[in-house]
């Protein structure tokens, strides 16, 4: 259909028939400023700030809501629209708590960059009575502070909609109304599976994972210890943000140098850890399928989407694979084979992974974590956490100058890398999956049918005789219609890969904060895997069981792929857990 043409601030404007006001402003360069608002996510209209003048309108219109129409007159920055923004800034004020100071967002907090924008100051706020808060810290990966909490109902959204899972939301009515869990519980009590999206998507302080850095300086300090860290593919695809870089900008060599000069006595690669986790996945589907083993087989390398299956889907358990995640493979071949090779006492050993997901924090503390008798990684921050070290610590990250990873821990594929994207797992267990089976080499090592954002991807591959059908989800909204399916006995798919968060690891709950004004109009996902796959296309060696410190590792230690001693150190059970736990 035609284009609508309107006015913007005196312009001529055109638009898509169907666009709201805020996206043909968008279009015209003139930006409106939002809080509540996320496209496809939380569209509501409810906070108010987005309001624009529309001629012939009785009061002011949302833009994220109200629709063009052709002839439309739009004014974005009369006295009456800036006037009504700034007195909803006050009100929101006269109910937080302002100690912008001490908060983990200032500097990058969307409600402080409005205040600043439109001159409201601590002196500017209506004083009274503030809403009751308490600080919720029960769930092992975060902490949620209402009294910063401006309702915006973005992180109810996101858990509701996106994840499918809803253990947050708005109780009470009124002045009384705040953000919580369903009869007071505290989220940890919930089946809240730690994948940070709400953190990712508040626009506040009110929402922030647990900080670990403390702990990672004392351990540093400690000559007593060997502090080695990992850190995940996506983090090299993001870390960058933080200090300037356009989004999917790959900062691998800066972020290896910036590891050493905090101290850290090795600095390796969880790529290492996806690539022996293929070299057993890929075993353990191979088995399954020779051997009449449970199918489809389904990835384990997420711990939020783990979680979930442990409480909504424990009757299909046997479907995961056994194989750890990288972040805990990685941490057990440190504690077992690395320490042997060094010498060193497995006790005396402190890992350290940098993720892009909260829900590692909680992986950690999981049972059957601790190959060496000690846990398989001692301590996990976010992407966010070592941005803050490295800030903290007065290290000019911009101006280092690249540095590899140490060796062997640090070796890997351009199969180790892309695990960061949905369809990366099962893109580099593919590689390794169909040379195995056939024993040939593959020409075209891009599958590129499982790559792209999209929540639910499917394909079929012909491998030596044998039709694979194979689906990817991401997103656990979508992991629930791909485990209906099989609940249901209307899948047959022989392969799943599934991620908790949308798009991947990429977009994981302790990736760098993105504010609304870029979240809505572009995807931050698709920009930080670029980064991935171009990393990946311009590796060496691309696939997992050519790695040579892994075949390293094998030889000298582990045996083969689905050896008694690689069960032992790199897999591990499941739990069934109840709903509200």
């Amino acid at each position: 259909m035609d284009n609508i043409k309107l006015m913007i601030n005196g312009m001529e404007v055109e638009a898509p028939n169907g666009a709201t006001i805020l996206e043909a402003a968008h279009l015209a360069n003139i930006q409106i400023p939002t809080l509540c608002f996320l496209k496809d996510i939380n569209e509501i209209g409810a906070c108010r700030i987005c309001v624009v003048e529309v001629k012939g309108a009785k009061s002011l219109v949302a833009a994220c809501m109200h629709p063009v129409s052709n002839g439309m007159e739009v004014w974005t920055n009369t006295p009456k629209v800036l006037d009504s923004r700034r007195k909803t800034l006050q009100l929101l004020l006269s109910n937080h708590d302002r100690k912008c100071l001490s908060c983990v967002r200032s500097g990058n907090c969307e409600l402080q960059k409005l205040c600043h924008e439109l001159n409201v100051t601590d002196e500017t706020y209506y004083e009274g009575e503030k809403t009751p808060s308490e600080i919720d810290d029960s769930a092992p990966h975060m902490i949620r502070d209402n009294s910063k909490c401006i309702l915006c109902r973005r992180c109810t959204a996101v858990c509701d909609k996106i994840q499918g899972i809803g253990v947050i939301g708005p109780n009470e009515r009124g002045f009384a109304t705040y953000i919580g869990s369903p009869y007071g519980m505290g989220l940890g009590e919930t089946s809240c599976v730690s994948c940070g999206q709400c953190i990712a998507v508040c626009p506040t302080g009110a929402l922030r994972e647990k900080d670990s850095t403390e702990e990672v300086l004392a351990a540093i300090a400690d000559p007593t210890k060997h502090v080695v860290v990992q850190t995940a593919p996506s983090v090299r695809a993001a870390l960058g943000e933080e200090f300037g870089y356009p989004i999917g900008t790959d900062v691998e060599g800066k972020m290896a140098a910036t590891l050493r000069r905090l101290g850290f006595d090795r600095v390796f690669d969880t790529d290492f850890g996806a690539d022996l986790t293929i070299m057993e996945e890929a075993h353990e589907f191979i088995e399954r399928v020779q051997q009449g083993g449970v199918l489809p087989m389904i990835t384990s390398c997420s711990p939020g989407w783990v979680k979930y299956c442990e409480h909504y889907y424990p009757d299909l358990l046997g479907h995961l694979s056994s194989c750890k995640s990288p972040q805990q493979m990685f941490g057990a071949v440190t504690k077992t084979y690395y320490a042997q090779k060094m010498g060193w006492d497995p006790k005396d050993i402190v890992c350290v992974s940098v993720m892009p997901c909260t829900a590692k924090k909680f992986e950690i503390g999981r049972p059957d974590q601790s190959a060496a008798g000690v846990p398989d990684v001692d301590i996990s921050i976010t992407t966010r956490e070592l941005a803050r070290l490295i800030k903290r610590c007065c290290i000019n990250f911009v101006n280092l100058p690249d540095e590899g990873f140490d060796d062997p821990l640090g070796e890997s594929t351009g199969a180790g890398v892309i695990f960061g994207a949905t369809g990366g797992v099962m893109e580099a267990a593919l590689r390794t999956a169909v040379e195995t089976l056939t024993g040939e080499e593959l020409g075209n090592l891009d599958f590129t049918e499982v790559r792209g954002v999209e929540g639910i991807k499917e394909a079929v591959y012909q491998v030596h005789g044998m039709d694979v059908k194979v689906a990817v989800a991401s997103g656990l909204a979508n992991a629930r219609v791909i485990m209906d399916k099989i609940r249901n006995g209307e899948a047959d798919y022989h392969f799943i890969e599934i991620m908790a968060c949308p798009g991947g690891c990429v977009n994981g709950g302790g990736q760098p904060q993105v504010p609304a004004e870029v979240r809505n109009f572009q995807d931050i996902r698709s920009l930080r895997a670029q980064a991935l796959y171009k990393n990946d296309a311009n590796k060496k060696v691309r696939k997992s069981h050519e790695n040579e410190s892994i075949k390293k590792l094998y030889s000298e230690y582990l045996g083969e792929p689905g050896s008694h001693k690689a069960h032992e150190i790199l897999h591990t059970t499941y739990v069934k857990r109840v709903i509200n736990e």
